[in-house]
Protein backbone atom coordinates (compact mmCIF):
# COMPACT_ATOMS: atom_id res chain seq x y z
CA UNK A 1 0.00 0.00 0.00
CA UNK A 2 1.30 3.15 -0.61
CA UNK A 3 2.07 5.33 2.01
CA UNK A 4 1.16 8.50 3.06
CA UNK A 5 2.73 11.62 2.18
CA UNK A 6 0.12 13.77 4.56
CA UNK A 7 -0.14 12.78 7.75
CA UNK A 8 -3.66 12.81 9.33
CA UNK A 9 -3.59 15.23 12.45
CA UNK A 10 -5.03 17.43 15.41
CA UNK A 11 -4.68 18.91 18.24
CA UNK A 12 -7.88 18.26 21.05
CA UNK A 13 -8.42 21.01 24.18
CA UNK A 14 -9.83 19.15 27.10
CA UNK A 15 -10.97 20.21 30.24
CA UNK A 16 -13.11 19.20 33.19
CA UNK A 17 -15.47 20.79 34.85
CA UNK A 18 -16.67 20.52 38.57
CA UNK A 19 -17.85 22.22 41.85
CA UNK A 20 -15.58 23.87 43.32
CA UNK A 21 -17.68 23.77 47.09
CA UNK A 22 -17.29 20.22 46.50
CA UNK A 23 -13.64 19.69 47.74
CA UNK A 24 -13.70 20.89 51.02
CA UNK A 25 -16.99 18.90 51.56
CA UNK A 26 -16.20 15.68 50.31
CA UNK A 27 -12.09 14.79 50.72
CA UNK A 28 -10.68 13.24 47.82
CA UNK A 29 -13.48 13.49 45.38
CA UNK A 30 -11.19 16.14 43.34
CA UNK A 31 -8.27 13.54 43.08
CA UNK A 32 -10.91 10.63 42.33
CA UNK A 33 -12.08 13.25 39.38
CA UNK A 34 -9.00 13.95 38.03
CA UNK A 35 -8.76 10.18 37.89
CA UNK A 36 -11.50 10.02 35.62
CA UNK A 37 -10.27 13.10 33.82
CA UNK A 38 -6.94 11.20 32.68
CA UNK A 39 -8.52 8.18 31.42
CA UNK A 40 -10.58 10.27 29.08
CA UNK A 41 -7.44 12.11 28.06
CA UNK A 42 -6.19 8.90 27.28
CA UNK A 43 -9.22 7.22 25.45
CA UNK A 44 -9.41 10.70 23.25
CA UNK A 45 -5.31 9.88 22.56
CA UNK A 46 -5.54 6.33 21.18
CA UNK A 47 -7.51 9.03 18.01
CA UNK A 48 -3.83 10.03 17.19
CA UNK A 49 -4.14 12.98 18.29
CA UNK A 50 -2.13 15.66 20.39
CA UNK A 51 -3.72 16.49 23.49
CA UNK A 52 -3.70 19.68 24.83
CA UNK A 53 -5.26 18.97 28.79
CA UNK A 54 -6.20 22.42 30.51
CA UNK A 55 -7.14 20.60 34.09
CA UNK A 56 -10.19 21.30 35.98
CA UNK A 57 -11.98 24.54 36.07
CA UNK A 58 -14.16 25.02 38.78
CA UNK A 59 -14.32 29.02 39.25
CA UNK A 60 -15.39 32.08 36.91
CA UNK A 61 -12.03 33.02 37.44
CA UNK A 62 -10.49 30.13 36.15
CA UNK A 63 -12.48 30.00 32.68
CA UNK A 64 -11.54 33.21 31.97
CA UNK A 65 -7.92 32.64 32.73
CA UNK A 66 -8.22 29.43 29.99
CA UNK A 67 -9.76 30.92 27.34
CA UNK A 68 -6.67 32.96 27.15
CA UNK A 69 -4.88 29.56 26.79
CA UNK A 70 -6.94 28.24 24.48
CA UNK A 71 -6.54 31.48 22.10
CA UNK A 72 -2.76 30.71 22.97
CA UNK A 73 -2.73 26.73 21.52
CA UNK A 74 -4.74 27.23 18.65
CA UNK A 75 -6.80 24.02 19.57
CA UNK A 76 -8.89 22.10 16.89
CA UNK A 77 -12.07 20.56 18.70
CA UNK A 78 -12.70 21.88 22.72
CA UNK A 79 -13.97 18.50 24.86
CA UNK A 80 -15.61 19.64 27.96
CA UNK A 81 -15.53 16.61 30.32
CA UNK A 82 -18.42 16.70 32.65
CA UNK A 83 -16.62 15.08 35.54
CA UNK A 84 -19.65 15.83 37.53
CA UNK A 85 -21.57 18.84 38.50
CA UNK A 86 -20.60 22.26 37.79
CA UNK A 87 -22.14 26.16 37.13
CA UNK A 88 -22.53 27.33 33.89
CA UNK A 89 -20.42 30.28 34.94
CA UNK A 90 -16.93 27.58 34.32
CA UNK A 91 -18.52 27.25 31.06
CA UNK A 92 -19.84 30.85 29.24
CA UNK A 93 -16.58 32.46 29.40
CA UNK A 94 -15.13 29.72 26.96
CA UNK A 95 -18.03 29.53 24.74
CA UNK A 96 -18.52 32.86 24.07
CA UNK A 97 -14.76 33.49 23.72
CA UNK A 98 -13.35 30.96 21.92
CA UNK A 99 -15.33 30.17 18.83
CA UNK A 100 -13.78 26.73 18.54
CA UNK A 101 -16.21 23.69 17.85
CA UNK A 102 -17.13 22.08 21.43
CA UNK A 103 -18.48 18.65 22.60
CA UNK A 104 -19.49 18.22 26.09
CA UNK A 105 -18.96 14.90 27.01
CA UNK A 106 -20.46 13.18 30.00
CA UNK A 107 -18.88 9.78 30.16
CA UNK A 108 -20.44 7.97 33.84
CA UNK A 109 -17.08 6.12 35.91
CA UNK A 110 -20.09 3.30 36.57
CA UNK A 111 -22.90 2.28 34.14
CA UNK A 112 -25.28 2.28 36.99
CA UNK A 113 -25.04 3.29 40.85
CA UNK A 114 -24.44 0.09 43.87
CA UNK A 115 -28.06 1.19 45.33
CA UNK A 116 -27.73 -0.88 48.49
CA UNK A 117 -24.21 1.57 48.71
CA UNK A 118 -25.02 4.45 47.44
CA UNK A 119 -24.01 7.63 49.09
CA UNK A 120 -23.84 11.32 47.69
CA UNK A 121 -20.02 10.94 47.14
CA UNK A 122 -20.89 7.88 44.79
CA UNK A 123 -23.60 10.25 43.31
CA UNK A 124 -21.20 13.58 42.73
CA UNK A 125 -18.75 10.92 40.94
CA UNK A 126 -21.27 9.90 38.57
CA UNK A 127 -23.32 13.08 38.02
CA UNK A 128 -21.49 14.01 34.43
CA UNK A 129 -25.16 14.69 33.06
CA UNK A 130 -25.99 16.86 35.67
CA UNK A 131 -24.96 20.39 34.75
CA UNK A 132 -25.66 19.27 30.57
CA UNK A 133 -28.88 21.08 30.38
CA UNK A 134 -27.59 24.16 31.95
CA UNK A 135 -24.86 24.26 29.78
CA UNK A 136 -26.40 23.88 26.55
CA UNK A 137 -29.59 26.18 27.80
CA UNK A 138 -26.71 29.48 28.45
CA UNK A 139 -24.69 28.61 25.36
CA UNK A 140 -28.11 29.41 23.62
CA UNK A 141 -28.61 32.43 25.55
CA UNK A 142 -25.03 33.80 24.55
CA UNK A 143 -25.92 33.34 21.16
CA UNK A 144 -23.75 30.12 20.95
CA UNK A 145 -24.09 26.29 20.10
CA UNK A 146 -22.61 22.81 21.80
CA UNK A 147 -21.64 20.90 18.64
CA UNK A 148 -22.73 17.80 20.26
CA UNK A 149 -23.38 15.50 23.86
CA UNK A 150 -21.93 12.33 24.17
CA UNK A 151 -23.53 10.30 26.65
CA UNK A 152 -22.59 7.25 28.05
CA UNK A 153 -19.92 5.04 30.12
CA UNK A 154 -15.97 5.90 30.27
CA UNK A 155 -15.39 2.06 30.45
CA UNK A 156 -16.21 -0.22 27.46
CA UNK A 157 -19.11 2.00 25.97
CA UNK A 158 -17.86 1.59 22.58
CA UNK A 159 -20.54 3.67 21.24
CA UNK A 160 -19.46 6.55 22.96
CA UNK A 161 -15.63 5.54 21.65
CA UNK A 162 -17.18 6.05 18.14
CA UNK A 163 -18.57 9.11 19.00
CA UNK A 164 -14.98 10.82 20.05
CA UNK A 165 -13.23 8.93 17.18
CA UNK A 166 -15.88 11.05 14.82
CA UNK A 167 -15.09 14.05 16.85
CA UNK A 168 -11.23 13.80 16.45
CA UNK A 169 -11.84 12.87 12.94
CA UNK A 170 -13.85 16.09 12.57
CA UNK A 171 -10.88 17.98 14.11
CA UNK A 172 -8.39 16.25 11.33
CA UNK A 173 -10.39 17.98 9.12
CA UNK A 174 -10.49 21.38 10.29
CA UNK A 175 -6.84 21.16 10.78
CA UNK A 176 -5.94 20.94 7.32
CA UNK A 177 -8.48 22.67 5.81
CA UNK A 178 -7.02 25.81 8.07
CA UNK A 179 -3.91 27.38 5.87
CA UNK A 180 -4.74 24.76 2.93
CA UNK A 181 -3.20 25.49 -0.16
CA UNK A 182 -5.46 24.15 -3.06
CA UNK A 183 -3.76 25.15 -6.42
CA UNK A 184 -5.72 25.99 -9.44
CA UNK A 185 -3.81 25.53 -12.55
CA UNK A 186 -5.18 26.19 -16.20
CA UNK A 187 -8.42 26.68 -16.72
CA UNK A 188 -12.48 25.29 -16.43
CA UNK A 189 -13.47 22.68 -19.04
CA UNK A 190 -14.90 25.35 -22.08
CA UNK A 191 -18.71 25.07 -21.20
CA UNK A 192 -18.90 23.56 -17.22
CA UNK A 193 -20.90 26.58 -16.09
CA UNK A 194 -21.13 24.88 -12.36
CA UNK A 195 -17.34 24.33 -12.10
CA UNK A 196 -16.33 27.72 -11.76
CA UNK A 197 -15.59 29.18 -8.32
CA UNK A 198 -14.22 32.16 -6.82
CA UNK A 199 -11.12 32.22 -5.29
CA UNK A 200 -11.86 34.87 -2.66
CA UNK A 201 -15.15 33.37 -2.34
CA UNK A 202 -13.57 29.77 -1.49
CA UNK A 203 -11.04 31.21 1.13
CA UNK A 204 -13.31 33.10 3.21
CA UNK A 205 -15.39 30.19 3.63
CA UNK A 206 -12.76 27.40 4.09
CA UNK A 207 -9.95 29.52 5.70
CA UNK A 208 -7.86 28.16 3.16
CA UNK A 209 -5.69 29.99 0.33
CA UNK A 210 -5.62 28.79 -3.71
CA UNK A 211 -2.53 29.36 -5.59
CA UNK A 212 -2.86 30.24 -9.16
CA UNK A 213 -0.22 28.31 -10.65
CA UNK A 214 1.01 27.82 -14.62
CA UNK A 215 1.63 24.46 -16.60
CA UNK A 216 4.69 25.72 -17.32
CA UNK A 217 5.84 25.44 -13.89
CA UNK A 218 5.07 22.11 -14.01
CA UNK A 219 6.88 21.45 -17.15
CA UNK A 220 10.07 23.40 -15.50
CA UNK A 221 10.01 20.48 -13.29
CA UNK A 222 8.66 18.01 -15.76
CA UNK A 223 12.28 18.92 -17.74
CA UNK A 224 14.33 18.07 -14.42
CA UNK A 225 12.87 14.66 -13.94
CA UNK A 226 15.49 12.04 -14.48
CA UNK A 227 15.55 8.27 -15.39
CA UNK A 228 16.69 7.12 -12.03
CA UNK A 229 12.96 9.11 -11.18
CA UNK A 230 10.76 6.90 -13.52
CA UNK A 231 11.98 3.79 -13.10
CA UNK A 232 11.56 4.12 -9.10
CA UNK A 233 7.91 5.51 -10.11
CA UNK A 234 7.46 2.89 -12.61
CA UNK A 235 8.32 0.34 -9.87
CA UNK A 236 5.22 1.32 -7.41
CA UNK A 237 2.96 1.43 -11.16
CA UNK A 238 3.87 -2.43 -11.32
CA UNK A 239 3.53 -3.36 -7.55
CA UNK A 240 0.23 -1.14 -7.14
CA UNK A 241 -1.89 -1.85 -10.43
CA UNK A 242 -3.00 -5.11 -12.98
CA UNK A 243 -2.23 -4.30 -16.49
CA UNK A 244 -4.68 -7.13 -17.83
CA UNK A 245 -5.60 -7.65 -21.56
CA UNK A 246 -8.48 -5.53 -23.16
CA UNK A 247 -12.06 -6.54 -23.00
CA UNK A 248 -15.10 -5.11 -24.68
CA UNK A 249 -13.69 -1.81 -25.30
CA UNK A 250 -12.29 -0.99 -28.50
CA UNK A 251 -10.55 2.33 -27.49
CA UNK A 252 -8.75 0.04 -24.39
CA UNK A 253 -5.86 -2.37 -25.07
CA UNK A 254 -3.18 -3.61 -22.86
CA UNK A 255 -1.26 -1.07 -20.92
CA UNK A 256 1.74 0.00 -23.46
CA UNK A 257 5.42 0.51 -22.10
CA UNK A 258 5.48 3.72 -23.57
CA UNK A 259 1.79 4.94 -21.79
CA UNK A 260 3.61 3.71 -18.26
CA UNK A 261 6.59 5.49 -19.20
CA UNK A 262 5.09 8.66 -19.61
CA UNK A 263 2.33 8.31 -16.92
CA UNK A 264 5.56 8.06 -14.24
CA UNK A 265 7.14 10.57 -16.18
CA UNK A 266 4.29 12.92 -15.48
CA UNK A 267 3.73 11.40 -11.78
CA UNK A 268 7.34 12.49 -10.84
CA UNK A 269 6.87 15.52 -12.31
CA UNK A 270 3.52 16.42 -10.07
CA UNK A 271 5.61 14.85 -7.24
CA UNK A 272 8.10 17.76 -7.78
CA UNK A 273 5.21 20.17 -8.43
CA UNK A 274 3.35 19.40 -4.97
CA UNK A 275 6.42 19.65 -3.15
CA UNK A 276 7.57 23.08 -4.71
CA UNK A 277 4.80 24.91 -4.22
CA UNK A 278 3.28 23.02 -0.72
CA UNK A 279 0.46 21.93 -1.93
CA UNK A 280 -2.37 20.79 0.26
CA UNK A 281 -4.26 19.10 -3.64
CA UNK A 282 -4.81 20.97 -7.05
CA UNK A 283 -7.62 21.28 -9.65
CA UNK A 284 -6.67 21.45 -13.09
CA UNK A 285 -7.76 21.03 -16.77
CA UNK A 286 -5.29 22.23 -19.72
CA UNK A 287 -5.65 21.36 -23.31
CA UNK A 288 -2.66 22.90 -25.08
CA UNK A 289 -1.56 22.88 -29.03
CA UNK A 290 -2.17 19.46 -30.62
CA UNK A 291 1.41 17.38 -30.36
CA UNK A 292 2.62 19.97 -27.82
CA UNK A 293 4.45 19.51 -24.61
CA UNK A 294 2.44 21.29 -23.02
CA UNK A 295 -0.88 18.95 -23.68
CA UNK A 296 1.31 15.63 -23.68
CA UNK A 297 2.11 16.46 -20.00
CA UNK A 298 -1.47 17.75 -18.74
CA UNK A 299 -3.39 15.29 -20.18
CA UNK A 300 -1.77 12.06 -18.86
CA UNK A 301 -1.33 13.15 -14.90
CA UNK A 302 -4.53 10.25 -13.84
CA UNK A 303 -1.92 7.53 -12.60
CA UNK A 304 0.10 10.44 -10.30
CA UNK A 305 -2.97 11.65 -9.45
CA UNK A 306 -4.08 8.47 -8.19
CA UNK A 307 -1.33 7.58 -6.39
CA UNK A 308 -1.03 11.59 -4.53
CA UNK A 309 -4.74 11.03 -3.61
CA UNK A 310 -3.86 7.74 -2.15
CA UNK A 311 -0.94 9.67 -0.13
CA UNK A 312 -3.02 12.67 1.40
CA UNK A 313 -2.95 15.12 -1.48
CA UNK A 314 -6.71 15.33 -3.41
CA UNK A 315 -5.84 16.03 -6.65
CA UNK A 316 -8.71 16.24 -9.38
CA UNK A 317 -9.48 17.45 -13.01
CA UNK A 318 -11.52 19.56 -14.52
CA UNK A 319 -10.69 22.48 -12.56
CA UNK A 320 -13.24 21.79 -10.16
CA UNK A 321 -11.84 23.17 -6.75
CA UNK A 322 -14.87 23.12 -5.12
CA UNK A 323 -14.98 18.40 -5.52
CA UNK A 324 -11.18 18.56 -4.44
CA UNK A 325 -11.72 20.24 -1.39
CA UNK A 326 -14.92 17.42 -0.92
CA UNK A 327 -11.82 15.18 -1.64
CA UNK A 328 -9.80 16.77 0.96
CA UNK A 329 -12.56 16.69 3.87
CA UNK A 330 -13.07 12.95 3.39
CA UNK A 331 -9.69 11.99 3.00
CA UNK A 332 -8.80 13.40 6.67
CA UNK A 333 -11.77 11.44 7.59
CA UNK A 334 -9.92 8.74 6.38
CA UNK A 335 -12.74 7.71 3.83
CA UNK A 336 -11.42 8.17 0.79
CA UNK A 337 -12.31 10.57 -1.53
CA UNK A 338 -12.74 9.95 -5.30
CA UNK A 339 -13.56 12.09 -7.89
CA UNK A 340 -17.08 10.78 -9.34
CA UNK A 341 -20.37 11.40 -11.15
CA UNK A 342 -23.03 9.48 -12.40
CA UNK A 343 -22.93 7.30 -15.09
CA UNK A 344 -25.75 5.25 -16.65
CA UNK A 345 -28.62 3.38 -14.92
CA UNK A 346 -29.42 -0.10 -14.36
CA UNK A 347 -33.16 0.13 -14.25
CA UNK A 348 -33.56 -3.88 -14.13
CA UNK A 349 -31.09 -4.19 -11.09
CA UNK A 350 -32.16 -0.66 -8.98
CA UNK A 351 -28.80 1.19 -9.36
CA UNK A 352 -26.57 3.24 -10.96
CA UNK A 353 -22.67 3.48 -11.61
CA UNK A 354 -21.32 5.90 -10.12
CA UNK A 355 -17.07 7.15 -11.33
CA UNK A 356 -15.09 9.19 -13.58
CA UNK A 357 -12.33 9.25 -15.93
CA UNK A 358 -9.69 9.83 -13.21
CA UNK A 359 -8.39 10.49 -10.86
CA UNK A 360 -9.40 7.79 -8.19
CA UNK A 361 -8.39 7.34 -4.40
CA UNK A 362 -6.80 4.23 -4.38
CA UNK A 363 -7.07 3.43 -0.58
CA UNK A 364 -10.66 2.74 -1.42
CA UNK A 365 -10.55 0.66 -4.14
CA UNK A 366 -12.27 -3.02 -4.09
CA UNK A 367 -8.89 -5.14 -4.94
CA UNK A 368 -6.18 -4.22 -7.35
CA UNK A 369 -6.67 -1.38 -9.23
CA UNK A 370 -6.20 -1.82 -12.86
CA UNK A 371 -4.61 0.18 -15.73
CA UNK A 372 -5.04 0.55 -19.28
CA UNK A 373 -3.80 2.28 -22.83
CA UNK A 374 -6.78 4.76 -24.14
CA UNK A 375 -6.45 5.43 -27.61
CA UNK A 376 -8.61 8.52 -26.94
CA UNK A 377 -9.87 10.16 -23.56
CA UNK A 378 -13.57 10.98 -24.42
CA UNK A 379 -14.47 14.24 -24.54
CA UNK A 380 -11.24 15.35 -24.31
CA UNK A 381 -7.84 15.86 -26.11
CA UNK A 382 -4.37 12.85 -25.20
CA UNK A 383 -4.50 9.19 -24.92
CA UNK A 384 -2.72 7.45 -22.97
CA UNK A 385 -2.60 4.99 -18.96
CA UNK A 386 -5.88 5.57 -17.22
CA UNK A 387 -7.14 3.78 -13.84
CA UNK A 388 -9.76 0.98 -13.39
CA UNK A 389 -11.32 -0.18 -10.16
CA UNK A 390 -14.40 -0.28 -8.18
CA UNK A 391 -15.05 0.93 -4.79
CA UNK A 392 -14.83 -1.49 -2.14
CA UNK A 393 -17.80 -3.06 -1.25
CA UNK A 394 -20.44 -1.55 1.45
CA UNK A 395 -21.69 1.58 2.39
CA UNK A 396 -20.63 4.84 0.68
CA UNK A 397 -20.79 8.52 1.17
CA UNK A 398 -21.44 11.27 -1.59
CA UNK A 399 -20.28 14.99 -0.91
CA UNK A 400 -21.44 17.36 -3.28
CA UNK A 401 -19.99 21.47 -2.97
CA UNK A 402 -22.13 23.45 -4.89
CA UNK A 403 -23.01 26.95 -4.99
CA UNK A 404 -27.00 28.86 -4.62
CA UNK A 405 -27.30 31.92 -6.60
CA UNK A 406 -26.19 34.42 -3.54
CA UNK A 407 -22.59 33.06 -4.35
CA UNK A 408 -22.87 30.89 -1.19
CA UNK A 409 -21.40 27.12 -0.42
CA UNK A 410 -23.81 24.28 -0.30
CA UNK A 411 -22.93 20.67 1.28
CA UNK A 412 -25.56 17.98 -0.75
CA UNK A 413 -24.34 14.84 1.00
CA UNK A 414 -25.81 11.35 0.67
CA UNK A 415 -25.46 7.35 1.20
CA UNK A 416 -25.64 4.58 -0.44
CA UNK A 417 -24.40 1.19 -1.03
CA UNK A 418 -21.65 -0.29 -3.17
CA UNK A 419 -22.61 -4.28 -4.55
CA UNK A 420 -20.54 -6.29 -5.88
CA UNK A 421 -21.47 -6.95 -9.66
CA UNK A 422 -19.45 -6.21 -13.29
CA UNK A 423 -18.21 -2.69 -14.45
CA UNK A 424 -17.27 -1.34 -17.67
CA UNK A 425 -13.96 -2.49 -18.70
CA UNK A 426 -13.58 1.42 -20.23
CA UNK A 427 -10.04 2.24 -17.99
CA UNK A 428 -12.29 4.38 -15.80
CA UNK A 429 -13.65 4.16 -11.82
CA UNK A 430 -17.05 2.63 -11.96
CA UNK A 431 -18.94 1.49 -8.64
CA UNK A 432 -23.10 -0.18 -9.00
CA UNK A 433 -24.26 2.35 -6.21
CA UNK A 434 -27.49 1.02 -4.64
CA UNK A 435 -29.86 3.95 -3.01
CA UNK A 436 -32.54 4.54 -1.04
CA UNK A 437 -36.19 4.63 -1.27
CA UNK A 438 -35.47 3.77 -4.95
CA UNK A 439 -31.67 4.61 -6.79
CA UNK A 440 -34.19 6.53 -9.24
CA UNK A 441 -36.00 8.32 -6.52
CA UNK A 442 -32.87 9.28 -4.83
CA UNK A 443 -30.65 10.28 -8.02
CA UNK A 444 -34.52 12.88 -8.84
CA UNK A 445 -34.07 14.52 -5.21
CA UNK A 446 -30.12 14.74 -5.29
CA UNK A 447 -30.23 16.97 -8.76
CA UNK A 448 -33.19 18.49 -7.06
CA UNK A 449 -30.69 20.16 -4.58
CA UNK A 450 -29.02 21.49 -7.46
CA UNK A 451 -25.25 20.33 -6.84
CA UNK A 452 -21.78 19.83 -9.54
CA UNK A 453 -21.82 17.03 -11.71
CA UNK A 454 -18.73 15.79 -9.60
CA UNK A 455 -18.63 14.96 -5.93
CA UNK A 456 -16.74 12.94 -3.58
CA UNK A 457 -17.27 9.65 -3.14
CA UNK A 458 -15.70 6.96 0.01
CA UNK A 459 -16.67 4.36 2.15
CA UNK A 460 -18.75 3.69 5.07
CA UNK A 461 -21.63 6.15 6.14
CA UNK A 462 -21.03 9.54 7.08
CA UNK A 463 -23.58 11.68 6.23
CA UNK A 464 -24.00 13.11 9.76
CA UNK A 465 -20.12 13.10 10.68
CA UNK A 466 -20.11 15.62 7.33
CA UNK A 467 -23.10 17.40 8.27
CA UNK A 468 -21.26 18.45 11.89
CA UNK A 469 -18.13 20.03 9.66
CA UNK A 470 -20.79 21.95 7.25
CA UNK A 471 -22.57 23.41 10.88
CA UNK A 472 -19.14 24.47 11.99
CA UNK A 473 -18.04 26.08 8.89
CA UNK A 474 -21.44 27.73 9.05
CA UNK A 475 -21.94 26.21 5.09
CA UNK A 476 -25.67 24.98 4.40
CA UNK A 477 -26.16 21.28 3.69
CA UNK A 478 -28.81 19.11 2.80
CA UNK A 479 -28.74 15.32 3.21
CA UNK A 480 -30.37 13.78 0.68
CA UNK A 481 -33.06 10.81 1.85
Amino acid sequence: MIERKKQRIARIGLFAVGHSTYWDQFEGLLDNLMGFHSELCELVKKNDVEIIDFGMIDSSEKAFETVQKILATNVDVLFCNMVTYATSSVFAPIIKETNKPLVLVALQPRAALDYNKANTFMQLENDNICSVPEFTGVAIRLGKKVNDVIIGCLYDDFEAQKEIAKWCNIAKVLHDLKGARMGLMGHTMEAMYDMHADPTAISAAFGLHVPLLEVDDVIDLYNTVTEEEIQAKIAVIDDEFDMPEPKSDPITSKLTDADKYQAAKSAVALDKFVEKYNLTGLAYYYEGSKDSLHQKVATTFIVGNSILNAQGIPMCGEYDIKTCIAMLIMDRLDIGGSFAEFHPFDFSEDFILVGHDGPHHLRIAEGKPVLRSLKKYHGKPGSGASVEFKIKEGPITMLGITQNSSGGFKFVIGEGISKKGPIPPTGNTNTRGFFEPTTKEFVKKWVMEGPTHHYALGIGHHAETIAKIAEILGIEYVIVK
